[in-house]
């Protein structure tokens, strides 16, 4: 079979504009960035407003092994398979990080027949967006040294500035530095480092806000870190959230491609889900909604890490209200929670499925705990036996949970056209429910033990001295009432990588709780979770490589 960029690169695109005519958009809707790819403009936002809302699908996953487990294609090519079957829908997702594109993970485009184009400028620089949030962030890192270095007013604590350097990169050189070295002239010396840009408070700032002023009013309460008296210091108290709202002017407007099969696919913002939120942008999501009688999106990693947070701060934020969410289960991943070995996927192994289900049995419960209708999307690989296939199949017909095999990275949209049927049904049936997981006027300790309870399946957290202590300042500040953003390893549903299946009775250790005031919500860092991740032995960037005559080759 082709590879990923090859498929890419045979496809034929429409331009920008007739995609988005078919959602409504006219040329003077748009920004274009080339050919085929454009942002929506403001006005264009504001005059869709008085539209009806489609449904929203959200597409989640069971935990996944460290490849994943072809979410985004999942996402894509049941957009595509939607739009076969005769209904408007549009595909709203996240944009990818250089970091994974150039380490393990990959791209977050899709795959195989299940991709939006033009792939290559969404894996890569696309419009720009993370550049603008790296500068933004940093442009704040900058703001606050040169304050220090020019008579401190505010007497910010050096020992005390929570709010780090950002870069789009896996760089774990960068995790923990010393700036202000070389004298007087370059100001004071402090301890810093640097997160990937997906982790910080901008980029999830841009994908909770709904425009340009939001923006602004959140970059300035930012909590840049604590003065000598142990106060916290806002962004706002050194007057520059005017200056990152211009630089993100821009990047603030969500952006319009198409897939393979010329869907729309509105693609905006990029959090981790594992250290941030991992929602694409409210503001696209929204937009989204006002176009299409469906909207298929998807949250990051497992449903006990991105879906827990699309559905407890995405959609309490924005009062959005799921119409039905497909978990992703993949033969190799359950074989892997059920003990089976890498080099052992491909191999016939119903014992290790059998043992290993137990994962998409939990995540299935989560869903429910929301009062919402999960349904089971088997994202079909060429070493599935088809034992495999039918015992899961079986399951989830004996757990009363709708199933259907999905095979879009072979067969595009066709390949997705049973699940499709099977989502428009359970609409069709089915009144959404929809509700949080916990009342965010409950203490921090309250709703992390029942995010770890309710949602992990663990006994309780155990929050350390120095966790402790920071629960104590944010609350005695009062910025305590707010949703929970957990950071915890994507590969179990506890904080230990190792566990796999569906342990129990197991304690989650809270190891640092700082608060994202302008974003909205109290991150909760769990384990050893790297806010700045680190390139694998062999990183992908060393398969990639560029012709003379501009041909873009081992992209995926």
């Amino acid at each position: 079979m082709l590879t990923d960029i090859q498929i890419a690169q045979q496809t034929k695109m429409e331009p920008i504009v007739d995609v988005a005519a078919k959602v409504g958009l006219s040329p003077d809707d748009l920004d274009l960035y080339g050919k085929y790819k454009a942002k929506i403009n403001a006005e264009a936002i504001e005059r869709l407003k008085d539209k009806k809302d489609g449904k929203l699908i959200l597409v989640t996953a069971i935990n996944p092994t460290p490849a994943g487990e072809g979410k985004s294609t999942l996402t894509v090519g049941l957009g595509q398979a939607l739009n076969r079957i005769g209904k408007k829908t549009v595909i709203a997702l996240r944009e990818p990080s250089l970091g994974p594109v150039f380490g393990v993970k990959g791209g977050a485009a899709g795959g195989g027949y299940a991709q939006v184009v033009p792939m290559e400028d969404i894996n890569l620089h696309f419009t720009g967006d993370f550049h603008a949030i790296t500068s933004a962030n940093n442009l704040i890192c900058a703001m606050i040294d040169n304050h220090i270095h020019q008579g401190n007013k505010l007497q910010i604590d050096a020992r005390r500035i929570t709010f780090k350097r950002v870069m789009d990169m896996n760089d774990r050189a960068l995790r923990q530095v010393v700036v202000g070295m070389g004298g007087k002239a370059n100001g004071f010396v402090r301890e810093d480092g640097f997160m990937i840009t997906v982790a910080s408070e901008i980029m999830a700032i841009l994908c909770l806000s709904e425009d340009l002023e939001d923006l602004k009013n959140r970059v300035g309460e930012i909590v840049l870190g604590y003065n000598l008296e142990g106060k916290p210091v806002f962004v706002k108290e050194l007057n520059c959230q005017g200056a990152v709202a211009l630089l993100m002017k821009d990047a603030i407007q969500p952006n319009i491609v198409q897939t393979l099969e010329n869907t729309p696919a509105l693609i905006h913002g990029g959090p981790f889900a594992n250290i941030a939120h991992g929602c694409n942008s409210i503001a696209a999501t929204k937009a989204a909604l006002k176009m299409g009688e469906y909207v298929v999106t998807e949250a990051g990693f497992g449903a006990d890490l991105g879906a827990e947070k699309f559905l407890d701060i995405k959609c309490r934020f924005a009062n959005l209200k799921p119409s039905a969410v497909v978990i992703v289960a993949t033969v190799r991943a359950l074989k892997h929670h059920g003990g089976a070995k890498k080099e052992e996927y491909g191999v016939e192994n119903v014992e290790a499925l059998k043992k290993g289900i137990v994962n998409l049995e939990k995540q299935v419960e989560n869903i429910r705990k929301f009062d919402l209708e999960p349904i089971v999307a088997i994202n079909r690989f060429a070493t599935d036996a088809p034992s495999e296939l039918e015992y899961i199949e079986e399951f989830c017909k004996k757990n009363n949970v709708r199933v259907a095999l999905a095979d879009v990275f072979a067969k595009g949209g066709e390949g997705g056209e049973e699940l499709a049927k099977v989502v428009v049904d359970v609409l069709d049936s089915r009144e959404p429910g929809y509700k949080v997981l916990y009342d965010v006027n409950d203490s921090i300790e309250e709703k992390v033990n029942t995010i770890v309870r309710e949602i992990y399946g663990g006994k309780e957290a155990i929050f350390t001295a120095a966790a402790k202590k920071q629960i104590r300042e944010i609350t005695d500040n009062g910025l305590d009432k707010m949703p929970i953003c957990m950071a915890k390893t994507q590969y179990s549903l506890s904080d230990n990588p190792a566990l796999l299946g569906r342990p129990e009775g197991f304690e989650v250790t809270i190891k640092e709780v700082r608060v994202s005031n302008g974003a909205g919500f109290i991150v909760v860092l769990t384990g050893d979770i790297m806010v700045m991740p680190g390139l694998p032995k062999v990183p992908a960037a060393e398969r990639m490589d560029i012709t003379a005559e501009g041909e873009i080759v081992g992209l995926f």
